[in-house]
C-alpha cells in the first residue's frame, strides 16, 4: 500500500507539473470563451446586417432573363447587391459562383483588388480611402483557420480607430472575415490558447488533433490521480474530523481541499474537451439517411419568377415590417413551386458576439440566421407556413431505410435542439424515426427546411460533451445570470486547485533540478585525478 501511494504521489506531482500549466490557460481562457465566442468569423445573420441594401428598382434582367444568359439550371440563386449595383449570384458546390449584373446582363467576370477594398468599404462602412491593400492571402493564416475555403482572399488594413483588418473573397465578391484589434485580442485571450488554435499548428491537421487529444487525456488522468488521491491521503482519525483527517498545511492544504470538491468537474472537463475532437468512432453515426433538399420536390426553376416589380415590393415591407430593409433575395423551391427568402435587416450595424460555437455535435444544424421573409412568387404574399401533415409525409416518404413513430410540433427548445440567447427558429417541428440509430429530425414548418438530424449517439454526445464542458443544463442555461454564476464558481475553482498546482509543481522542480545539479558537481569532483608532484 506505500508503494502504491508512493507511485500515487510522484506520478501526480510529475505529470502535474507541465499539465498544470495547461490548466491553467484552460481555465482562464474559458472565462473570455464565455463572452467573446470563438474566431472571428462573419455568420449569416452578421453578412445580412453588413450587407447594402437592395435597390430592387435598378433590377432590369429578369430571374428568367438570367438564367437564360447563364444558359443551365443552376442549383441555387440569390440577388444581392455588390459595388452598389444588384447582381445575381449562381452559387456552384465546389467551384466559383457565377455573377450576373442585374442592370444589364453583363457577367462579373472579376474583382479587382480596388474593387475589393470597396466592397469592404460598403459592409464596413469604413470610408474606402482608408483601405491599404496588403497582398493576395493563398494560405491560410491567424485569421483565415475558420474559413480555409474562401482561399484567396484580398488582404486589406483600414486606418481607423479600431485597427480593423478585412479579407475579401474575389470569388463570391463578399467579405470573408474581418478582425479588429479589439476581436485579435480576445482570440489570442481566449479561442488560439484554448483550442491550441495557432495558424503553423493548424495547418499540419494530424499533428494538431493528436495534441488536443493526448493533451486532454493525460488532464483526465492527472484529475482522476488527485481524486484517487484525496481518498488516500485522507488520515484515519477517531472521532473523525475532517479539519484534523487532511494531512496538508497552508496552501497545499487549499489544493487538497479545493480539489476534492472541484476534482469530478475537472476531470469531466477535461474529458469532455478531448471529446470535441470526436476521437471514438461511434461520433462518425450518421443516423437516417435524409436529403437536404428533400423539400425542395424539383429542381429550381428560375423561369417561374417573375419581374420585380419595385413598387409591390415596397408596399409588402411597409405591410409587415416597415423600417426593415431587403439585403438581399433568395430564390427558393419548395413543394414544386418558387417562392422568395427575402432577408432583410432592422439595424445595419454589426454585432462580432453573435457568434455560434466553435463544434457542435450534430450533422445538421441550425445557424444563427437573418431575419427574413418566405414570400408566394405568384401571389407576393407572405407565406403563412407548411402544413404539418404534409412536412412529415414528405420526410416518412423520402427517408427509405425508417418510418416515422412520433412527431411534435415545440414552441419551445428541448434538451437536443436549443440555442445561446435563442438564436435558432421557433417554432419547430420535431419527427422521430424508428431506424437503428433512433434519429430525430428537426424541421422549420414556416420555411420548409431541415434544421438538424440527431440520433442516440449524438444526444449521448450532447450530455457527455456539450453538457459536462458548457454546462448548458435547461435549468438554468437560460436563465442567466444563473448560468454565469454558476460556470465562473466552477471555473474558478477549477483554476485555484490548478493555479496552486502550478506553484507547488515549480517549486518542487527547482528543488529537484538543485539536487540534480549538485549530486552531478558532486559525481563530478569525485572522479577527479589528483595531480602528482614531481
Amino acid at each position: 500500500m506505500r508503494a502504491f501511494k508512493t507511485l500515487l504521489i510522484l506520478s501526480h506531482r510529475y505529470i502535474g507539473i507541465p499539465l498544470s500549466f495547461l490548466f491553467v490557460v484552460w481555465f482562464l481562457s474559458a472565462f473570455v470563451m464565455i463572452y467573446a465566442g470563438g474566431m472571428p468569423r462573419i455568420t449569416q445573420a452578421m453578412r445580412v446586417e453588413g450587407a447594402p441594401p437592395l435597390e430592387l428598382e435598378k433590377v432590369a434582367v429578369s430571374p428568367w432573363q438570367a438564367v437564360g444568359l447563364l444558359g443551365y439550371s443552376p442549383f441555387d440563386a440569390r440577388l444581392r447587391t455588390v459595388l452598389g449595383r444588384p447582381v445575381y449570384e449562381f452559387p456552384e458546390p465546389g467551384f466559383a459562383s457565377t455573377f450576373i449584373w442585374g442592370d444589364n446582363g453583363d457577367f462579373l467576370t472579376q474583382i479587382t483588388a480596388e474593387q475589393g477594398a470597396q466592397i469592404a468599404s460598403d459592409f464596413l462602412d469604413i470610408p474606402v480611402e482608408s483601405f491599404t491593400y496588403e497582398g493576395l492571402v493563398t494560405t491560410t493564416d491567424q485569421w483565415t483557420i475558420a474559413t480555409p475555403g474562401e482561399l484567396p482572399l484580398f488582404k486589406y488594413f483600414a486606418d481607423d480607430a479600431f485597427g480593423t483588418q478585412v479579407y475579401v473573397s474575389p470569388i463570391k465578391a463578399q467579405v470573408a472575415v474581418y478582425t479588429t484589434r479589439e476581436s485579435r485580442l480576445l482570440a489570442w485571450l481566449g479561442t488560439i490558447p484554448h483550442w491550441f488554435y495557432f495558424a503553423d499548428l493548424r495547418a499540419n491537421q494530424p499533428l494538431w488533433y493528436d495534441i488536443v487529444v493526448w493533451t486532454s487525456g493525460i488532464g483526465c488522468l492527472l484529475a482522476l490521480l488527485g481524486l484517487i488521491m484525496s481518498v488516500t491521503q485522507l488520515r484515519r482519525v477517531q472521532p473523525f474530523s475532517f479539519r484534523k483527517a487532511i494531512p496538508y498545511q497552508g496552501m497545499m492544504r487549499w489544493h487538497y481541499i479545493l480539489g476534492t470538491f472541484f476534482g469530478i468537474f475537472i476531470l469531466t472537463w477535461a474529458f469532455s474537451g478531448m471529446l470535441s475532437m470526436e476521437p471514438f468512432a461511434w461520433s462518425s453515426v450518421r443516423g437516417a439517411a435524409v436529403d437536404q433538399d428533400i423539400y425542395q420536390q424539383g429542381t429550381l426553376e428560375l423561369d417561374a419568377f417573375p419581374e420585380f416589380d419595385d413598387g409591390q415590393w415596397q408596399n409588402l415591407m411597409e405591410s409587415t415590417v416597415a423600417e426593415g430593409e431587403i439585403k438581399e433575395v433568395e430564390f427558393r423551391w419548395i413543394g414544386g413551386a418558387p417562392y422568395y427568402l427575402a432577408n432583410y435587416s432592422l439595424d445595419s450595424s454589426l454585432n462580432m458576439s453573435k457568434r455560434d460555437r466553435l463544434h457542435q455535435p450534430y450533422n445538421i444544424i441550425g445557424q444563427l440566421e437573418s431575419s427574413s421573409l418566405l414570400i408566394d412568387a405568384n401571389t407576393l404574399q407572405v407565406s403563412e407556413g407548411f402544413s404539418i401533415d404534409s412536412l412529415v409525409a414528405t420526410l416518412d416518404e423520402g427517408v427509405t431505410d425508417a418510418s416515422v413513430t412520433d412527431f411534435s410540433l415545440l414552441t419551445d427548445y428541448d434538451d437536443y435542439y436549443y440555442s445561446r440567447n435563442n438564436q435558432l427558429p421557433l417554432p419547430v417541428l420535431r419527427i422521430k424515426f424508428d431506424d437503428p440509430e433512433e434519429s430525430w429530425i428537426y424541421v422549420d414548418p414556416q420555411k420548409s427546411e431541415l434544421l438538424s438530424l440527431i440520433h442516440r449517439y449524438s444526444r449521448i454526445e450532447r450530455w457527455i460533451y456539450s453538457g459536462l464542458h458548457s454546462l448548458d443544463f435547461a435549468f438554468w442555461y437560460h436563465k442567466r445570470p444563473l448560468w454565469d454564476l454558476g460556470v465562473i464558481i466552477f471555473l474558478a475553482g477549477g483554476l485555484a486547485v490548478s493555479f496552486i498546482g502550478l506553484y507547488f509543481g515549480l517549486r518542487r522542480l527547482k528543488t529537484d533540478l538543485r539536487f540534480l545539479l549538485s549530486k552531478l558537481s558532486r559525481t563530478g569532483k569525485s572522479q577527479e585525478v589528483p595531480g602528482v608532484s614531481h
